[in-house]
């Protein structure tokens, strides 16, 4: 348990009591009090995930409406493209993209997920970036748009194969969604922002919601043989092994989107000879590394053995020599694959699936293969 004096300094989402009544274990995270994981413990949580339907308290992220002044929402588009270097313009109604804030130096400032809703663009960004993002969408914006807090809403993900035949018990019409749409859905009699998407490698979804609503929501849904509630633990082993990036770890300012392995996320309109080729903040860094590479890589690892490595361990080029070339940025042990798996940076000499390098665990060489990611194959439906 958390010291009372740690306790106050925490804020709590509006599924603060739920969680405790739950038998929620909670820890401090990006400045919340939230569970790492419940009685059911975090493997078994992990593999229910993968097996049936979880519910995942997200409130913690930020959520941000643009509303463009000129009321078009092209403009607002075009705006969000001066921070970003992904197609926003291209994003149809009803859809939704993953992207990044980048700096002057193509370094990745955060990564978010922006939904085109007709009228305005909603984003969903991380929660120890959201004040950040916020004031750097005024800096950067506020000519051309109304930047909006979300603050009273809360944000749900349920995940997992049984996901969406547990929505439709509950009255949603989700069936016809395919992976990235979003928009409003009705469920159990609660007007929600949906989207097909989330963080495990799992089809699922992702559910925006007014504050009041969301615990009697969270309640319908955990009364569904099918959910278990999820903690933290098992979402960070859930996303690692989808090998989906965490902000601050996997990627961060010093990072550009080429050397963390998320080309594929800018479109050809973005890139040199596009349409709206640059515009964007490091894009006289960026655009070349998509043109020739960068000089680093973040790669997928498989150890040898079963003891997992860690964040933070080095990585070498053989068992001998004294100067590591690399360093883990995620690493555990993957619950599906029951085997370790991490992630970490590499020179790109070094990166390619199949090489073998060394990561040193207390003190001790253990032979690393580079390996392809995702670490199992994603179930999203497209």
């Amino acid at each position: 348990m958390l010291a009372r004096d740690q306790q106050s300094a925490l804020r709590h989402t509006p599924l603060h009591a739920l969680h405790l009544a739950r038998g929620g274990k909670m820890v401090p995270f990006a400045g919340y009090e939230m569970p790492v994981q419940y009685s059911t413990g975090v493997l078994r949580e992990h593999l229910h995930v993968r097996n049936s339907a979880g519910l995942f308290d997200v409130s913690h992220m930020g959520q941000i409406a643009l509303r463009p002044k000129s009321g078009r929402i092209e403009d607002a588009a075009r705006a969000l493209e001066r921070l970003v270097p992904q197609d926003i313009v291209a994003i149809a109604p009803g859809r939704q993209r993953y992207a990044q804030f980048t700096n002057e130096t193509g370094g990745i400032l955060d990564d978010l997920m922006v939904a085109n809703f007709g009228d305005h663009l909603f984003l969903v960004v991380n929660a120890a970036c959201k004040a950040d993002d916020e004031a750097h969408l005024r800096a950067g914006l506020s000519d051309a748009c109304a930047i909006e807090p979300l603050t009273e809403r809360a944000l749900i993900a349920l995940q997992g194969p049984k996901a969406e035949s547990v929505l439709a018990r509950l009255g949603a019409d989700v069936a016809a969604m395919k992976f990235m749409d979003a928009g409003p859905r009705r469920i159990d009699g609660i007007d929600c922002l949906v989207s097909r998407s989330g963080y495990t490698g799992e089809d699922g979804f992702e559910i925006s919601l007014p504050a009041e609503r969301v615990e009697a929501l969270a309640q319908a849904l955990l009364a569904d043989s099918a959910v278990l509630p999820i903690g933290l633990g098992a979402r960070d082993s859930l996303r690692l092994e989808a090998g989906l990036c965490l902000y601050g770890h996997d990627i961060d300012a010093t990072t550009t989107p080429v050397e963390g392995a998320l080309e594929w996320s800018i479109q050809k309109s973005r890139r040199t000879g596009g349409a709206r080729a640059g515009g964007f903040a490091g894009a006289d860094r960026i655009l070349p590394q998509l043109e020739t590479g960068a000089s680093r890589r973040r790669v997928g690892l498989r150890p040898e053995g079963r003891a997992p490595v860690r964040e933070g361990s080095s990585l070498f080029a053989d068992a001998v020599s004294s100067e590591a070339i690399g360093t883990v940025t995620s690493g555990g042990f993957g619950p599906s694959l029951n085997a370790p798996v991490a992630m970490g940076y590499l020179p790109s000499s070094h990166a390619a699936t199949g090489s073998v390098v060394f990561a040193e665990v207390r003190g001790q060489r253990l032979p690393t293969r580079v390996a392809a990611m995702p670490f199992i194959p994603s179930t999203y439906k497209r």
